[in-house]
């Protein structure tokens, strides 16, 4: 089992047993430095480098601008090589929020992941239409939208966007009856498994903090869904995530 999202914070309890790895997202400048030096202490554990788009400076001065941003996550991806991802990034239009520098800092980091050849992890939020219509204006990108939420309708709109993409569903799969629907619709090979964790625990423990050895509840519930065995669905997932992330 891969959970391919995972918030695992510096002196934090790390609790991935029945794991083969977990990516650990980067949402801002600190917590992608330290991702970096959590994974070089655990082979287990992959970083992703990158901003959220709910951390994007408020002014291009703000914290040296968005340029410095940019540039810092470029020094980093230069130096570290295995990093797995660049993310994650995207739009989130959660009030309050400014659309023109969310798009900015959002294009750096995609010229990023073209630059060092790594996959994106986007983050879309009440924003679906305005990331689908940035990403189709590339070519090559492969990446994963994070905890999908887009619904049926635009489940095509994602596998027509060029390069590879991948849609990442988590926990609250366990307890969505409509989300269940959605990953019916979902390609079997375009699906990889989330905890989002600490966040969006999966039943039986929903409420409680969440860790990535939770990813197995989801694994289940897609098994359930897949009407296959649980090993011939964690054969397919997995794969999907070797294949996104070059692990």
């Amino acid at each position: 089992m891969i959970d391919t999202h995972a918030h695992i914070r510096k002196g934090e309890e790390i609790r991935i047993e029945g794991l083969d790895w977990v990516v650990m997202s980067g949402p801002n400048m600190a917590e992608s430095r330290d991702n970096v030096e959590i994974a070089k202490m655990n082979p287990k554990l992959k970083a992703a480098v990158g901003i959220h788009p709910q951390e994007t400076p408020r002014t291009p001065l703000e914290n040296g601008g968005i340029d410095k941003l940019i540039n810092e996550l470029d020094e980093i991806l230069s130096n570290n090589f295995e990093i797995v991802a660049v993310g994650e990034t995207g739009l989130d239009f959660i009030e309050p929020y400014d659309v023109k520098h969310q798009e900015i800092l959002f294009r750096g980091q995609i010229a990023l992941s073209l630059k060092h050849k790594k996959p994106l992890i986007v983050h879309s939020r009440k924003a679906m239409e305005e990331t689908l219509e940035i990403l189709r204006s590339y070519k090559n990108l492969k990446g994963v939208i994070h905890c999908y939420s887009g619904g049926k309708k635009r489940i095509q709109k994602v596998l027509d966007l060029p390069g590879q993409w991948y849609f990442g569903i988590d926990g609250n799969l366990t307890y969505e009856d409509g989300l269940a629907e959605v990953v019916k619709l979902i390609p079997k090979d375009r699906l990889v498994l989330e905890t989002d964790s600490p966040e969006l625990t999966p039943l039986p423990f929903r409420g409680e903090k969440n860790y990535p050895e939770n990813v197995k509840y989801v694994y289940q519930k897609v098994a359930e869904i897949w009407q296959m065995s649980f090993e011939e669905t964690e054969k397919i997932v997995d794969g999907n995530a070797k294949k996104l992330f070059g692990v």
